[in-house]
């Protein structure tokens, strides 16, 4: 079935910087920066509505420091996680090396995780995870979208049935409120990549 129970938007960091930060280079290398991308990325989503996917494309930063990480990444997630008015998903585009291990260390201090693309098609859950979400969200992801009646099967444990309401709480999977059905974000934002 072909539900799209998400509009996603995409939003170009590089583009975000190089119009709201006076730089000629995609860096983001102080906390003063990453905190005014993060808050004009926030001015697009506030349109988005109650329900919201976003897919945050880092493929034209060239550096990312640790404060910026912080604040375009963990804080982002942070606050949406926070806000019991609103439901926001995220998928991170462009993670390439020489933004991962700043991007793991934020998360890991946040206690937060995320759905990452590394490379074309390539889709990883980093950050804290326990191994049933790792495990979980694998098979959602090598699923795409799981039927209602079919979660059963997906999650046949009760470790792994926990695991997959934690994905789902913590905005890593997406489950649809109307149909049931259960949603890796990388197929909701496949047709943006």
């Amino acid at each position: 079935m072909s539900e799209r129970p998400i509009d996603p938007i995409s939003i170009d960091v590089g583009e975000v910087l190089q119009r709201n930060v006076t730089s000629l280079y995609a860096t983001l290398v102080t906390r003063p920066t990453g905190r005014a991308v993060r808050m004009a990325i926030e001015t697009q989503l506030r349109g988005a509505g109650t329900l919201s996917l976003s897919l945050i494309d880092f493929s034209e930063v060239v550096i990312i420091d640790f404060s910026c990480a912080d604040e375009v990444v963990a804080k982002l997630l942070q606050q949406f996680l926070d806000d019991e008015a609103r439901d926001a998903f995220f998928v991170f585009r462009g993670v390439h090396e020489p933004h991962r291990d700043q991007i793991e260390v934020v998360l890991a201090r946040q206690g937060l995780a995320a759905v990452v693309e590394s490379r074309p098609g390539d889709f990883e859950l980093v950050g804290v995870r326990t191994e049933a979400e790792a495990r979980v969200w694998g098979r959602v992801e090598e699923c795409g979208t799981v039927e209602p009646e079919d979660v059963a099967h997906l999650a046949k444990e009760d470790e792994d049935r926990e695991a997959l309401n934690s994905l789902s709480l913590r905005g890593l999977v997406f489950r649809s409120p109307k149909s049931g059905r259960v949603h890796a974000l990388s197929r909701l934002v496949s047709h943006l990549l």
